[in-house]
């Protein structure tokens, strides 16, 4: 059984209560609709560094899986978005106050996987996931902050992805890492791997809404284009344009009448003009050497390590 195999198996055997009505159904919904499960997957691979008995880890990963589909229900809604996978979000098959109550059980339900976890270094391992699920809401109220600016620096949007997607992958690396018994410094080099792939995942992802393959990317390109979302590639256009330039840039995205396909359009070709393509993806790069870089600081064989690697690499479509 493959370790996503093993994650959704797990997943689907967990006895939600069905009383009170509508307040666990939407968390089975919610968990039931897939996804990549990078946490999971990154948690139990860190563990298996160490250690072989991945069943004693997986309470941790099923733990931060929850919580992070805890922060989708509460994002969606804030954002108001229809579809999640494919599927209606929370917030539009129930309503707003189910996202909110059902979000917040998930919350709880999440530390009672991580108490109920029979492992080593349970004090260290909570700490760090409740540091953690704090850190995620500054990166989010940045993120709200950043929708109110256009001076936003490329170190501002860099800190902010960090804390809203960085510190969740780096937390299940370096909570598999504890859990298996690995030194502080194992465990440390670990944390700072998953943090800098978190910052290149998301930077891909930013170029990859404006410059990906739909068919390849999962959804159609532009998105972040036409709600005007604040991304690495926009960031650096507007910092990189002259004035004319920048006046153009946000003329357009706040034109609510312009057809979306030409907007997209005339976006991309002033990211064009501005080199944003290849700036990004060097940063993209950069990122992946450094989490790379990290991995070989570990005390480990080099075949032990070998899987978490080619893992990462998966993640942003790299061989080696």
């Amino acid at each position: 059984m493959t370790l996503t195999e093993t994650i959704e198996n797990y997943l689907s055997h967990i006895p939600y209560p069905t009383q009170p009505e509508g307040l666990y159904e939407p968390i089975g919904y919610v968990l039931s609709m897939g996804g990549k499960r990078l946490r999971p997957t990154l948690l139990l691979l860190s563990y298996s560094l160490f250690k072989d008995d991945i069943d004693t880890a997986l309470p941790l990963a099923i733990g931060l899986e929850t919580y992070h589909n805890h922060t989708l229900l509460h994002d969606d809604l804030m954002d108001n978005a229809d579809v999640r996978r494919g599927k209606p979000t929370v917030h539009k098959k129930w309503d707003a106050n189910t996202a909110v109550l059902s979000g917040d059980a998930m919350l709880i339900m999440a530390f009672r996987h991580f108490i109920e976890a029979r492992c080593e270094g349970k004090e260290q391992i909570l700490e760090l996931f409740a540091n953690t699920a704090l850190e995620i809401c500054e990166g989010q109220q940045y993120d709200v902050n950043f929708e109110r600016r256009t001076d936003v620096t490329e170190s501002e949007y860099m800190e902010m992805i960090r804390l809203k997607t960085s510190v969740l992958l780096a937390c299940a690396a370096k909570a598999g890492a504890l859990a298996a018994g690995a030194s502080p410094e194992d465990a440390g080099t670990l944390y700072r791997f998953a943090e800098k792939m978190g910052l290149a995942f998301q930077v891909q992802d930013d170029w990859l809404d404006v410059y990906g393959d739909p068919k390849v990317f999962g959804k159609k390109i532009g998105g972040d284009i036409l709600c005007g979302k604040k991304t690495y590639l926009l960031i650096n256009a507007l910092n990189r344009a002259d004035a004319a330039e920048k006046q153009r840039l946000l003329a357009l995205l706040a034109d609510g009448d312009m057809p979306a396909a030409e907007k997209i359009a005339a976006v991309t070709q002033i990211y064009d003009a501005l080199g944003i393509s290849p700036l990004t993806l060097q940063t993209i790069d950069n990122l992946y050497k450094e989490a790379l870089a990290a991995l070989d600081a570990l005390s480990l064989p080099a075949e032990r390590v070998a899987p978490l690697r080619q893992y990462a690499g998966s993640l942003l479509g790299r061989k080696s």
